[in-house]
């Protein structure tokens, strides 16, 4: 037998050390999900709803999100890190939600019911008319909206023919008639607290209604929404204020 082959029968049989991986480099990986699960949440307002809230159940939370992590990091994760991360987003989140929730609290519902919206082509001759129009209806409901080719009115119906006769048909875009605006009058906070105008939509994207058109002027966040969609909006939109103000 020569030296190599005594080596080797030597060798035989030995088993390989296993390679514990050190409580410092768990704590990296607990770290990364962590950050990871906190990211899925900061992106899904459904999420962060379903914790404001206290809803959401923390395991079902898990495994819907756990795919997600584990193709972010790149690794398989165990479902009860993923449990331990969504707990700690809701705490992380906590001062966030508490924000939203004293904004909305404070917030109150306006009804307009029988509005109109109107979007024709941006022209000087239409800016002009507009300009005249805010100036003569004063004490009308009157929502101006503007963005770089067009702009947007919404008004009271009874207005609609004569408002109408003042533009060309063919600077006309969008008529769409028996519509009603929802108007939230919040504290001046809103200005400063981001996620509170998600949350009024997302409340009624729940209930699967549709927004028309939106804006916001200064406190006040007005959706237009159609007529058949009113009571639902306004019973949807009260609820979540009550709810915040428990």
């Amino acid at each position: 037998m020569t030296k190599i082959d005594h080596n080797l029968k030597g060798k035989k049989g030995k088993a390989l050390p296993i390679i514990k991986a050190s409580t410092h480099q768990i704590a990296i990986r607990e770290e990364s999900v962590s950050k990871v699960v906190n990211k899925i949440v900061e992106n899904d307002v459904a999420l962060q709803d379903a914790l404001r809230r206290g809803y959401g159940n923390f395991s079902a939370i898990a495994r819907i999100i756990k795919p997600k992590v584990e193709e972010i990091v790149q690794r398989k994760v165990k479902l009860q890190s993923v449990i331990t991360a969504v707990k700690r987003a809701r705490g992380f989140h906590g001062q966030f939600f508490e924000n939203i929730r004293g904004v909305i609290a404070n917030s109150i519902i306006n009804v307009r019911t029988d509005v109109v919206k109107l979007s024709i082509e941006k022209t000087r001759r239409n800016l002009i008319t507009i300009r005249n129009l805010l100036a003569e209806y004063q004490e009308e409901f009157l929502q101006v909206s503007e963005s770089i080719s067009a702009i947007t009115l919404v008004f009271d119906q009874k207005l609609f023919h004569e408002i109408r006769s003042l533009f060309k048909k063919e600077d006309v875009l969008e008529e769409k008639t028996n519509l009603a605006a929802i108007i939230v009058r919040s504290p001046k906070e809103i200005a400063e607290t981001p996620g509170c105008i998600a949350t009024f939509y997302s409340q009624l994207s729940r209930r699967q209604i549709n927004i028309d058109d939106t804006t916001s002027c200064f406190t006040d966040t007005i959706m237009i929404v159609k007529m058949e969609d009113v009571g639902s909006a306004f019973s949807t939109l009260t609820e979540l204020i009550s709810e915040a103000r428990k």
